[in-house]
């Protein structure tokens, strides 16, 4: 059918004016048809405006990072008591401080004890005024846990009287545990310092090269899902818009003009999700204080897009519908009387896919290398490369589906079905798995590169948990309180055994020689026999023996040690440092000469002691200077909270005891922090992947409710449809499952040989394919329900 000589003058105007003008109207038309399309119009962009919202939540969700981050930062900044190099002098508007957190079931609980000097004191960030002596205030999670039956051992630990909250200046999130106590004890003996303020800028460290580009790979990954999703969503009920295309030609309209009707379409849809995805943002922000993920949460004020990227994502999701929606039209051939897909009789084409990967793994490679902290990452090629390899998964699926299905023959009814639907058309199949195929690619990627690297940011930190699990420091330099220490920590429950010592230092008597800075000295430890034997080799023993253990050299006649204490040698037990000499009068010593020499060995925290080991019985802690109590505990494991125990022991001895668990091995904080970002990213990309799929799968079956109702009515059986459908949705997942595990590999060697390493874990891979594969179970066994529904007899009724 020809158009009339005007209308195509209207369509190709001679100037960009007549152009502009034909563009609006035509997009009006297509909004009018989308807004007056009836309940089957509503329908479908009610479907694109979830699906499109969907997306657009998790990418405004992605435009807060930067604001969470600087967030935290500034009140962590702000909170910091300074300690800075000369001392603060003593006035109304200071006070002291001391750390005094501790953890709780593994939570940290982040304190601190203080002492105002006077009236003006200085309040915390989030305080607004100081309490008094024995009182605290705590955040609104700690407030909630010791009111809670579960907080019960940790109200015995913090036995201040709560008179106040800690408002949200002082909290780096809602969920954070914290308190600040007032304490008149404080002094300066036991670690605490002045200060006259708080706040301090704490510049962040920079990244390692690999962590840098962990992150950039990872921003990658998880984003490349959501717009894949959101091109999925605007393509929602194309083969009704296509006939209702048809009838447009119909009445005279030409190709570019159905085209950008379907476009003004697509437009309207992609706008309603964008408001309803702002909406939805806005609501789910209200409550993001109460939601814990991976012990990372935020105060909704945190969540705010960066303007820039707010207006980056306003802008490019209604271009991708636009976009998205041409894109389609390509292959289909609007007539008058009826719709032609052209994709029908003519084979996809591999020659321009598989260059996609292999470009992508080149440009990761032509970084160079950046391991060992060295080297330079260009963001640009290390994000294009990874959008390349991902992306070429996405092209080569469809090519995939087409060549495998098409020479599947014969077989069960539902298999028949199945493979029929997928040989006519498999474009909608793979589009709904298109998503969780750059997932799963991306997060085996991310696993291999996680498996290689870990070690460089893991230490060995020679501790042994085994022979003891926490690791206890008195700051007190009483020796009646150290013996209560070790007394109290010994009738603890949940506690099998304490390794307690009394370790303080004795040096050579006498003036300084000639050729000596200062007069040599060592470490005297005093414990009973079975605390020893687990810090040097002393075999027998029994109280009142002395051992006189050897150094880091293993050295005893030319060694330092040997050179302050050997069996017969006298030692001054309260020399000044400060001054070299003795504080007070001379206390003195003698070794005696049956004390043994003996190797030293490590302790459970991995630290190796040396020179004069007593018993109680052959050396009095009370001549002792400045003794310093250490006490190493062995739980119970049988015991659910021994270490909560002991850690409430240790309150009741002194609030500022130190209680550290022993661990063999200790991750660096930011690899741990980055680590713990994507782990929050992921699990957020997957349930909207899975919200996605989800509405795909619904729309897909409400396409096709006729045809089931057809099939039900002669006599077909639920179940052949049920199995039907399954079999369409098995076959390109693990199609996408099986190119996700090629394209992750490649990816995630290509990362591993910039990085240098040789050796990786292939364990971690197949989780993530069995997770990929656990989702759309999940998803397809979701939409049986509905399915049932659209197979009633009431799905032939027409208009």
């Amino acid at each position: 059918m020809s158009v009339p000589h005007g209308e195509r003058a209207r369509d190709h105007g001679s100037g960009p004016a007549p152009r502009r003008a034909t563009w609006a109207r035509d997009l009006a038309m297509g909004i009018r048809f989308a807004v007056s399309g009836g309940r089957e119009g509503w329908i479908r962009t009610a479907l694109t405006a979830v699906g499109v919202g969907l997306g657009v939540v998790l990418l405004l969700g992605a435009a807060s990072i930067p604001h969470i981050l600087e967030s935290r930062q500034a009140r962590g900044d702000a909170r910091v008591a300074v300690n800075g190099d000369r001392p603060v002098k003593r006035s109304s508007a200071t006070l002291r401080y001391a750390d005094a957190g501790t953890s709780f079931h593994g939570d940290p609980v982040r304190g601190a004890l203080l002492r105002p000097d006077g009236p003006d004191a200085p309040a915390p960030p989030g305080v607004r005024e100081l309490p008094h002596d024995g009182e605290m205030v705590v955040s609104p999670a700690l407030k909630e846990l010791l009111a809670s039956p579960e907080g019960t051992l940790l109200r015995e630990r913090l036995r201040f009287k709560a008179v106040g909250t800690i408002d949200e200046p002082g909290l780096a999130g809602p969920g954070e545990l914290a308190y600040y106590a007032v304490s008149d004890r404080l002094t300066g003996e036991d670690g605490s310092f002045r200060i006259d303020g708080f706040g301090s800028r704490i510049p962040p460290e920079e990244l390692p090269p690999t962590l840098l580009v962990l992150i950039i790979v990872a921003c990658v990954v998880l984003l490349m899902p959501v717009a894949l999703f959101i091109a999925t969503a605007v393509r929602f009920g194309g083969e009704r818009r296509d006939r209702r295309l048809a009838a447009l030609r119909l009445i005279g309209a030409d190709r570019r003009t159905v085209r950008r009707t379907a476009a003004g379409e697509a437009l309207f849809g992609a706008v309603c999700g964008l408001l309803l995805g702002t909406v939805l943002f806005l609501a789910a922000r209200q409550g993001i204080g109460s939601v814990t993920v991976w012990d990372v949460n935020a105060f909704p004020g945190d969540v705010t897009p960066s303007p820039a990227l707010a207006a980056l994502v306003a802008v490019a999701v209604p271009l991708c519908a636009v976009g998205a929606t041409l894109v389609a039209l390509r292959g289909v051939v609007i007539e008058p009387l009826g719709v032609v897909r052209a994709g029908a009789g003519r084979r996809r084409r591999v020659w321009w896919r598989l260059p996609l990967p292999v470009a992508g793994i080149a440009l990761l490679l032509a970084n160079g290398q950046i391991g060992s902290g060295e080297g330079t990452v260009d963001p640009y090629l290390i994000a294009g490369g990874a959008v390349l390899v991902l992306l070429g998964a996405v092209t080569l699926l469809p090519w995939a589906v087409e060549a495998v299905v098409g020479r599947f023959r014969g077989g069960p009814v539902p298999w028949q079905l199945a493979t029929r639907r997928l040989q006519l058309s498999s474009g909608p199949a793979t589009r709904a798995v298109s998503g969780i195929t750059v997932a799963v690619a991306g997060a085996i990627a991310l696993q291999l590169f996680f498996s290689a690297i870990q070690g460089d940011f893991m230490k060995v930190t020679g501790q042994d948990p085994h022979r003891a699990q926490l690791d206890v420091t008195l700051p007190s330099h009483d020796v009646a309180t150290i013996r209560e220490m070790v007394a109290r920590f010994r009738t603890t429950k949940g506690v099998r055994g304490v390794i307690a010592t009394i370790e303080s230092t004795a040096s050579r008597p006498g003036p300084v020689r000639k050729g000596e800075d200062f007069p040599p000295s060592t470490q005297v430890t005093v414990g009973d026999c079975a605390s020893l034997g687990e810090l040097a080799h002393t075999g027998p023993c029994k109280d009142g023996d002395v051992f006189v253990v050897k150094d880091s050299t293993g050295m005893v006649d030319t060694g330092y040690v040997f050179k302050t204490a050997h069996p017969g040698a006298r030692v001054l037990l309260n020399r000044d440092i400060r001054t070299e000499k003795p504080d007070g009068a001379p206390r003195t010593w003698t070794v005696p000469k049956t004390a043994r020499v003996v190797d030293s060995r490590k302790d459970p925290s991995g630290q190796t002691a040396f020179g004069i080991f007593a018993t109680p019985g052959a050396l009095d802690t009370a001549a002792l200077a400045d003794p310093r109590a250490r006490a190493m505990v062995r739980t119970d494991r049988a015991v659910a909270d021994a270490a909560e125990y002991v850690r409430n022991t240790a309150a009741r001895i002194g609030p500022l005891t130190v209680v550290r668990t022993l661990q063999n091995l200790e991750r660096d904080k930011q690899f741990s922090s980055v680590r713990t970002g994507l782990l929050v990213a992921a699990t957020a990309t997957l349930a909207l992947i899975a919200a996605g799929m989800l509405v795909t799968t619904l729309e897909q079956l409400r396409e096709r409710r006729r045809l089931l109702s057809v099939l039900v009515a002669f006599g077909t059986r639920r179940a052949t449809l049920g199995w039907s459908v399954l079999w369409q949705t098995a076959v390109p997942v693990a199609l996408g499952l099986t190119l996700a595990l090629a394209a992750g590999a490649g990816l995630g060697l290509a990362l591993l040989r910039m990085a240098g390493k040789a050796t990786f874990d292939w364990s971690v891979v197949w989780p993530m394919a069995g997770g990929g594969a656990g989702l759309v179970a999940v998803v397809t066994l979701l939409s049986l329900p509905p399915l049932w529904r659209l197979m009633r007899p009431d799905g032939l009724r027409t208009e």
